[in-house]
């Protein structure tokens, strides 16, 4: 993986209180580190550790000596640098948000980059979102009225509902409880260690 690639993984943020507030990349990580905002979480031999950003400094210097699987490094001077799954916010008593943000992202993730239509998997560059019901005909720009659609069936149907354009949904949009882009970190190996912090998916 590359160095750029890495900073953009994601690092799971709790507040003072060990619960889940959000989700940075590595980037937003380590300025929250180097500004001692926050400390790391990490999970060692079924228990959790913390380390602040020097701490975690030295055990770079040794971890990197002999990598583990799903362990990703950045290059910093004269050291490579670990990059922590879980960091602990240490002066922020904010609550988890319970709203999911509805934007392009989130609702790609709710459909898993799948055409709602054909059942197609695409990357996001080649779907677009849908209006089930058009706007033309009053339809509301929601997570129950918007899916997620690949260029072709989006052209097919046009401006139509599905039943005009005889096409079947393949499932019904909802609102997600959750976060989507968590369910799908999820699924990576490397978030194992997350799930301890989450609340059950589903």
């Amino acid at each position: 993986m590359s160095q750029s690639s890495v900073l953009d993984t994601n690092v799971l943020v709790l507040n003072r209180f060990y619960m889940a507030i959000r989700v940075v990349n590595v980037r937003r990580t380590f300025t929250l580190l180097y500004r001692q905002c926050a400390e790391v979480i990490s999970h060692e031999d079924d228990q959790f550790v913390s380390y602040d950003f020097e701490s975690w400094c030295e055990l770079s210097q040794l971890t990197s000596l002999e990598k583990q699987p799903g362990e990703d490094y950045i290059r910093a001077v004269g050291f490579e640098l670990r990059v922590p799954r879980i960091v602990r916010l240490t002066r922020f008593d904010r609550m988890p948000t319970q709203t999911v943000r509805f934007n392009r992202k989130n609702l790609f993730a709710r459909d898993e980059h799948t055409c709602q239509y054909c059942g197609r998997i695409e990357p996001a560059n080649k779907l677009s979102l849908d209006h089930v019901i058009p706007r033309s005909h009053g339809g509301p720009t929601t997570w129950e009225n918007i899916v997620c659609c690949c260029l072709r069936c989006n052209s097919r149907k046009g401006g139509r509902t599905p039943q005009q354009a005889r096409m079947q949904l393949l499932t019904r949009p909802s609102k997600p409880r959750f976060n989507p882009m968590l369910a799908q970190s999820m699924e990576d190996p490397r978030y194992e260690c997350w799930k301890t912090f989450l609340p059950a998916a589903g």
